[in-house]
């Protein structure tokens, strides 16, 4: 089967390409494992050097910056496209990539799945004039839908496309990757202090995730705790400079294969969201990493992690409650963790998942509107 991966290149902080990490690239290179002929189509939304790369599974990516050529660039791909027409086209990103796609399906014949690893409704790409509606009407055009998160799938059957099939294809980790690993050794390589406690998180930095919860349980712990430290990494806005403290250390944005190491050099990894249409259908990679490294969680009670934790009560909090954050994040430093009866999903195994889908959307006529 010929599938054609239809997206943007920079996603969840990282490239595509550059650091081969995520959903949209593990997937896709599962999927060539797996025997399939594997294309991509990747549109770049800042500038970088327009070429082809075939990764070590076989994939063929072909990357196009967003420029006012971009469409004449496509246009010349759809020959070649036509020559080797894909069984199946497989979509995600945002708004506008879904909306092309389904026009790019009409184009090729062929049937059109689309993936919402986010909710795009929530993008402030999506609240440009008219495009809500298209993106809207792409959804109700695939034949079928897969989203990250059981409440997002509840989401688009209610609110977007009722009569499109929905499937849950979640967030995994690279297992050979995020694992459990010595915590000493992890906090030499990374010089954190060796005999202290240290809680923190990996990922987005910044006020639309209630980061600001982190920095404020610390504030209160610390001031009773002179062992313990905050330790943070990844893109961030003006929030961490609001937090100013000789014990936070702010590693910046790691290179995703030191991440493991962090998470595995924290007592307890933190997860913050915001209760809003954003976090509450999104399903956190940071999340699945620290439960693939075995290491303590406290998360904030939203969407599908507050199902999976809801018999957990000491590792999920109320998001904005800070207090409460610092008591739960106390009780799992002085070792009442519990178990959670869960299995993190590697790449491989949602590939295979997906790979059924892709089966049978390829048997179905191209992408045409439903009511």
């Amino acid at each position: 089967m010929h599938i054609l991966i239809f997206c943007k290149r920079q996603y969840t902080a990282r490239d595509l390409l550059d650091d081969r990490y995520g959903r949209l690239y593990e997937i896709p290179e599962a999927l060539a494992r797996a025997g399939h002929k594997v294309s991509g189509l990747i549109t770049s939304y800042r500038y970088r050097p327009e070429s082809e790369h075939t990764s070590g599974s076989g994939v063929r990516w072909l990357s196009v910056n967003l420029t006012p050529a971009a469409p004449w660039k496509w246009y010349r791909q759809l020959g070649h496209l036509r020559k080797d027409k894909p069984d199946v086209i497989w979509a995600s990103s945002d708004a506008l990539h879904c909306i092309a796609a389904i026009k790019l399906g009409q184009l090729l014949n062929a049937p059109v799945v689309l993936d919402l690893y986010d909710n795009y409704d929530h993008f402030t790409l999506t609240a440009l004039p008219f495009v809500r509606h298209q993106f809207h009407q792409a959804c109700r055009s695939a034949a079928v839908i897969t989203t990250v998160s059981n409440t997002l799938a509840n989401y688009v059957r209610e609110m977007i496309a009722p009569a499109t099939p929905v499937q849950v294809i979640g967030n995994g980790v690279n297992t050979k990757v995020f694992k459990p690993l010595a915590a000493k050794q992890c906090r030499e390589q990374l010089n954190l202090p060796l005999g202290a406690r240290i809680i923190g998180t990996a990922g987005a930095i910044n006020a639309s995730r209630n980061i600001n919860d982190l920095f404020e349980a610390f504030t209160l712990m610390a001031d009773r705790d002179t062992d313990l430290y905050l330790a943070i990494a990844g893109p961030q806005d003006k929030t961490p400079a609001l937090y100013a403290h000789p014990r936070i250390i702010n590693m910046g944005i790691l290179d995703w294969q030191l991440v493991p190491m962090l998470i595995n050099a924290l007592d307890v990894a933190v997860v913050c969201n915001r209760d809003d249409t954003f976090g509450r259908y999104c399903f956190p990679l940071k999340f699945q990493e620290a439960m693939a490294c075995g290491v303590p969680v406290c998360a904030a009670m939203v969407g599908d992690v507050a199902h999976l934790l809801k018999d957990h009560p000491t590792m999920q909090y109320r998001p904005g409650d800070a207090l409460q954050l610092a008591e739960k994040l106390n009780t799992l430093l002085a070792g009442e963790r519990g178990s959670v009866s869960y299995t993190v999903s590697d790449w491989t195994a949602l590939a295979a998942q997906l790979d059924k889908i892709l089966q049978n959307a390829a048997q179905q006529l191209p992408a045409s509107p439903r009511n």
